[in-house]
């Protein structure tokens, strides 16, 4: 008994330093990863970007031709074809990627609050595995709804026409376009934000709300003043994530934003919706075939580099956001 006493007692334990070491070397690794991932992402793109330069985020010319020419560049390295000026790539994915966020966010506030503070319980338990599902749905599906089923009818109830006649011989109108891009893309990112707002609602002290109610300010008041209020640095990362989502969604825009790289003139009045785009993330997954000819290749890796750098500018402003709200944060 004593000597398997003893064996227990010299038997080797396990510190817990030696858990916090495989800690921190797996999230060193990570790093590693990410830092390796940047650097040859933007080593591949600095060709591009070199014989551009700052051009490279300006109008003119036809950008399809020039991605068409840099994909034709002749053999030589000597040869390459670079030039490329990207605004209507740029200039596309800020439009459906605004649109989306701006009319996402009320709708999803509002559900939100319906969630949390209106509906039954019953509607409480249906209603939040709903929307995760929908918020894991893949992007291809969204995009075959859209092409198939919300694409002809707005060809048919919405494009004039006329105005198709008018503008055929210089870009195509087919249903396919900003406005559509943009509702499903909004459809998209509207569960995400519900799931992260709705959980900062719920995280609001019950006493906050139940002392606005006992001195006499209505639900409506309170719910704005005090649980809006207080969730409002989760409502910025909602928005944020939301964001950083459609930045880089591609599948589903290559399907419905019209295939067509143009940039949509506000000038056309309504008709300025129904003009085709061609976002960054979407013209990688056009012009993927292309990977072969090398300079096709680092101007891809150019327009990555593009949205890696708007994720992080992105990220970067919704930490700075947050820091004026955190004094509303619940504690």
């Amino acid at each position: 008994m004593s000597a398997l006493s003893s064996r227990r007692r010299g038997a080797p334990r396990r510190p817990p330093e030696r858990a916090e070491l495989w800690l921190g070397a797996l999230a060193a690794t990570l790093l590693l990863l990410i830092a390796g991932m940047l650097a040859f992402v933007f080593k591949e793109a600095w060709p591009s970007f070199s014989h551009n330069g700052l051009a490279w985020f300006r109008s003119g010319g036809n950008t399809g031709q020039q991605l068409a020419a840099i994909y034709e560049s002749p053999a030589n390295p000597d040869d390459y074809v670079y030039h490329l000026r990207a605004w209507p790539l740029i200039y596309g994915t800020l439009l459906s990627t605004g649109l989306a966020v701006l009319l996402g966010l009320p709708f999803a506030l509002l559900c939100s609050l319906f969630m949390v503070e209106f509906a039954p319980p019953g509607l409480k338990r249906v209603m939040t595995p709903v929307v995760r599902f929908l918020a894991a749905v893949p992007s291809v599906v969204y995009g075959l709804i859209g092409i198939l089923v919300l694409a002809p009818w707005i060809d048919r109830h919405l494009v004039s026409q006329q105005f198709k006649l008018d503008v055929n011989a210089i870009v195509p109108i087919s249903g396919g376009g900003l406005l559509l891009a943009s509702v499903i893309l909004m459809v998209m990112i509207v569960p995400i934000m519900i799931a992260i707002i709705s959980d900062a609602l719920r995280a609001v002290p019950r006493s906050w709300v139940e002392g606005s109610a006992a001195l006499g300010v209505n639900r409506w008041r309170t719910m704005w003043k005090v649980s809006v209020r207080t969730a409002r640095p989760a409502i910025a990362a909602a928005v944020v994530l939301a964001t950083a989502r459609a930045l880089g969604e591609a599948i589903m825009l290559a399907m419905v934003s019209g295939s067509f790289i143009w940039a949509p003139n506000p000038l056309d009045g309504l008709n300025f919706l129904l003009e085709p785009i061609m976002p960054l993330a979407a013209t990688i997954v056009g012009q993927q075939e292309g990977f072969s000819a090398v300079p096709l290749g680092q101007t891809l890796y150019a327009i990555a580099a593009v949205l890696l750098v708007s994720s992080a500018f992105l990220s970067f402003a919704g930490w700075a956001v947050r820091q004026p709200l955190r004094k509303y944060a619940a504690r």
